[in-house]
């Protein structure tokens, strides 16, 4: 049996899972929520929830969903003006969250972090208790980095980057199992834009793409290189990480049944 339909077949058995969801997965080109998406990825999330797994949503979105709230047609570039929109965008984006899971019975709770809480003891001990006391009374965290505080964030100084390094520092802040990233690609592409089905680690990805390449554009700032930065840094707290389409139908029932879907990144340890 091959690593990729070896560690697939495994994924069922994650217990805790980390969903990353980029901003152009649930948005229009204009930055207004797409709701349709919304509603589809939270039924697959409420899906998984009442099967049974823990499961943690790091949403991105705010700040296109304030640009569009606000009328703004790109993306600002004065801190006062993204930290107005991640204001206005991060209640709508709660608001919407809240709308598609109710029906499955499902609380959500807001959790805004920033970089300063994984730096300091404390603030990491009580993020770390209050984030577990969520998870054991089967609310699921919508988790963001709080944009209208962390104005460093913003800046790119001292930031967790994106989105992308923040859900893999909340892996290691819960000890995830699983950490799923989307996107709007099928996964880590090569040159020829073919996808990988599966690494044994991440600097394999980083010889074989350009990893600049990636769904960055006005509305968010990632791209493929902090989605490969953020799954090194899972993987190093013995989490497994897929990098999906978030676009595509059934993405995440599809990854948890072992469907090939995305590229499977592992530990090389699993080579054996």
């Amino acid at each position: 049996m091959n690593l990729n339909i070896k560690c697939r077949k495994s994924l069922k058995e994650a217990k805790r899972i980390v969903i990353k969801i980029g901003t152009r997965v649930i948005t229009l080109p204009t930055g207004e929520p797409d709701l349709n998406q919304l509603k589809k990825l939270a039924d697959q999330v409420a899906l998984l929830h009442n099967s049974g797994y823990e499961m943690l949503v790091v949403s991105s979105g705010a700040v296109g969903a304030g640009m569009e709230a606000l009328g703004m047609k790109a993306r600002p570039t004065h801190v006062p003006d993204l930290q107005m929109c991640a204001a206005v965008g991060q209640a709508q984006l709660m608001s919407l969250y809240d709308m598609f899971f109710k029906p499955h019975q499902i609380k959500i709770g807001q959790v805004l972090l920033t970089h300063s809480d994984f730096h300091h003891k404390l603030r990491l001990t009580n993020a770390k208790r209050t984030m577990r006391h969520i998870i054991a009374n089967r609310v699921v965290p919508i988790i963001n980095e709080n944009d209208v505080v962390a104005d460093e964030e913003i800046k790119a100084v001292m930031s967790l980057g994106d989105n992308d390094s923040l859900a893999a520092r909340v892996v290691s802040l819960v000890d995830a199992d699983l950490m799923i990233i989307l996107s709007t690609v099928d996964g880590v592409l090569n040159e020829t834009g073919a996808r990988l089905p599966c690494l044994n680690d991440v600097k394999s990805a980083f010889n074989l793409i350009d990893p600049t390449l990636g769904d960055s554009n006005n509305l968010s700032k990632g791209g493929m290189k902090s989605k490969l930065d953020a799954a090194n840094h899972a993987l190093k707290c013995g989490c497994t990480v897929v990098i999906a389409n978030g676009r595509s139908e059934q993405i995440l029932c599809d990854i948890i049944n072992g469907k090939d879907a995305g590229t499977l990144i592992v530990n090389g340890i699993h080579k054996g």
